[in-house]
């Protein structure tokens, strides 16, 4: 199960999502989670792991930027994507430099191209979380072999002969 956060102050818009995402095809459940205010959502993103956060870049009192900025606070490893009717190349720049967003969705949106950005989105959320397992345990190696050789020096250090020999 896979946990989507939709922000959006359009209610409207919020249900177009919703629907969009129920005739697509994932090969996994989604939880798809709605705000309609920036504060709400961020108080949910402190309460539960979310793996996609696909939010408005207008909205009143916090625009998208902030909300994702202060959302990566909380969740670094979610996928962050803005949704807009902007097509200010200003506004995509800023998303991805200041918010480091994934995708700039455009409304209106197509569904396959959504469906595809968020199958896309959710693979990239999976490959980082392997590679952050992946580097810990790796961590977790290095350590008990320094620890090893700190209490006996030499032992993680094989010589070995020409022949084959220790």
């Amino acid at each position: 199960m896979r946990r989507l956060l939709l922000l959006d102050d359009d209610p409207l818009i919020l249900h177009a999502l919703q629907r969009t995402l129920r005739q697509c095809k994932f090969d996994v459940e989604l939880r798809i989670e709605v705000f309609t205010d920036a504060a709400g959502a961020l108080e949910r993103a402190g309460e539960v792991d979310i793996d996609l956060v696909l939010s408005d870049y207008h909205m009143p009192g916090m625009n998208g930027l902030q909300f994702l900025n202060r959302f990566r606070q909380l969740q670094p490893d979610a996928v962050r994507m803005v949704l807009s009717a902007s097509t200010e190349f200003d506004t995509a720049v800023r998303a991805i430099n200041e918010a480091e967003v994934f995708r700039f969705i455009p409304k209106p949106w197509q569904r396959e191209e959504l469906q595809q950005t968020i199958v896309l989105a959710l693979a990239r959320r999976d490959q980082h979380t392997a590679l952050a397992l992946e580097q810990a345990s790796l961590t977790a190696q290095e350590l008990a072999l320094r620890q090893l050789e700190a209490d006996e020096p030499g032992i993680t250090k094989v010589n070995w002969g020409a022949d084959g020999s220790v």
